[in-house]
Formats: structure tokens, C-alpha cells, sequence
């Protein structure tokens, strides 16, 4: 009965993914609208800067700042 429950939300699963697919319309990215003036591209470090290494450091100051401030715990004597 397991095998059975898993074939059939495989299956859902799968015919979904199908029919998103199947439905959507491409972006148009390759045609440009009125005014449309786009800037240069980033290259790979900027590119890893932007959307890696900031994300990480933004975390890892928040985490920082919440275990430093963090009031829950109780002083010791």
C-alpha cells in the first residue's frame, strides 16, 4: 500500500511540474522595450561579491549581533 500512495504522488508530482511547464510563456528577454537601456554586466567576482559573499557576511553579522545581545541567558555566580 506504501508503494502505491508513493507511485501516485509521484505521478501528481510529476504532472504538475508538466503542465507548469507546458503552460508558461517564455520571458521575451530578447526583445527590448521603449527606453530600455541596460547597463554593462557584472563580471564573475562582482557576481560572487554581490549575491554570495555579501549574503554570508550580512548573516554572519546578524547572527553575531543576536548572540551578543542575547538576554535569555542566565549570569552565573
Amino acid at each position: 500500500m506504501d508503494k502505491k500512495n508513493a507511485l501516485r504522488a509521484g505521478a501528481l508530482t510529476a504532472g504538475t511540474t508538466l503542465m507548469m511547464l507546458l503552460m508558461s510563456s517564455p520571458a521575451l528577454a530578447l526583445t527590448r522595450d521603449d527606453g530600455d537601456q541596460p547597463g554593462a554586466g557584472l563580471s564573475v567576482a562582482e557576481t560572487l561579491g554581490l549575491f554570495v559573499v555579501a549574503p554570508v557576511v550580512i548573516f554572519g553579522i546578524i547572527a553575531g549581533l543576536v548572540m551578543v545581545l542575547d538576554k535569555s541567558r542566565k549570569q552565573q555566580a
